[in-house]
């Protein structure tokens, strides 16, 4: 289970006591946390997730987090609605930790993503970006083009013991996306990491979207090109055409994909397995065998980069969007 911090009774009891949400009834780890410790909280006033930012987190970069989460739920996207304490702060302490409390979202996350469920994860997004249109804050994306090559930098000496060729094949890719990647497409806020863990569903119908530590300015096009990666490929990591398509279709049906947003998506697609291909290799290298939290395959992002390599256009993953 990742929980990083333990947190007594008595300590979420009192924490509890200064919010009007009664009194503290049951709490318990949440196992799918990563980079924070999780855990789901009841009391008398309803279901909450209490979240301890751990160091991994930048202080910093919290207000636009939870800002955000609040941004979005007044316009309409369902997510997670951080809770303000009866002196109107969202960020408390605990147990040593910046902490906050986040309203419970019903449903599950899709372990096998179906073509339904793309659609909707499509429109969802589309959503999502035009509700952050007037988002007054702003984050760079740390683990955008500019950040790849020095954390690839981190761990190049090393990449054989991952799987041979590794080196060559980011090293190429590298200098291909730093003088291809494009930089005249509509920027926004973006999720960055919509992965089908950060997506709830009810009846395949999308409930909320949870997990904007990740969320950033960037291309919105790049958000579509993570999630091509993360909900389109089959467990051996074969593309599936009807996905890519149910995607994108959702998508556009929301808010239409420029002209220049459909030629840049092979690329936008191979950006976003580099990302997702370095981050793990990192991790696959740094992380102890016994650590808390599993390592995740880098084996499985060469191969989507592979296929995207072979893309020619935005028609190899949506014919019909192409006229």
């Amino acid at each position: 289970m990742a929980v990083y911090t333990e947190v007594s009774d008595d300590e979420l009891a009192r924490f509890i006591a200064g919010y009007d949400l009664g009194k503290l009834l049951s709490f318990k780890g949440i196992a799918e946390g990563v980079e924070n410790t999780n855990y789901l909280v009841h009391t008398t006033g309803g279901t909450f997730v209490l979240t301890l930012y751990e160091k991994r987190v930048d202080v910093a970069d919290l207000p636009f987090f939870l800002g955000l989460m609040e941004h979005l739920c007044a316009r309409g996207v369902t997510c997670p609605l951080p809770v303000r304490d009866r002196n109107g702060n969202v960020l408390n302490e605990l147990a040593g930790r910046n902490a906050v409390l986040i309203t419970f979202l019903k449903g599950v996350w899709p372990k096998r993503p179906k073509v339904e469920h793309c659609l909707e994860l499509g429109k969802a997004l589309a959503r999502m970006h035009l509700a952050g249109e007037d988002f007054p804050l702003h984050r760079a994306n740390a683990l955008g083009l500019a950040g790849w090559r020095p954390l690839y930098d981190k761990f190049a000496e090393r990449t054989e013991e991952i799987c041979p060729g590794l080196g060559a094949l980011i090293a190429t890719e590298l200098r291909f996306l730093e003088e291809k990647w494009p930089t005249d497409l509509p920027h926004g806020v973006i999720h960055a990491d919509l992965f089908p863990d950060n997506v709830f569903f009810l009846d395949d119908k999308l409930s909320g979207i949870i997990d904007f530590y990740f969320a950033c300015d960037d291309a919105l096009a790049y958000d579509i090109a993570v999630c091509l990666n993360a909900w389109c490929f089959d467990a051996a990591s074969a593309f599936e055409p009807a996905k890519g398509a149910a995607l994108l279709k959702g998508y556009d049906s929301v808010r239409p994909l420029t002209d220049r947003e459909r030629d840049a998506m092979p690329i936008l697609a191979r950006g976003a397995a580099m990302r997702f291909l370095l981050t793990r290799s990192y991790d696959w290298l740094n992380t102890p065998k016994d650590a808390l939290v599993a390592r995740k395959d880098p084996a499985d992002y060469v191969r989507r980069l592979k296929f995207h390599q072979s893309v020619g256009s935005i028609a190899d993953y949506a014919p019909q969007l192409i006229s």
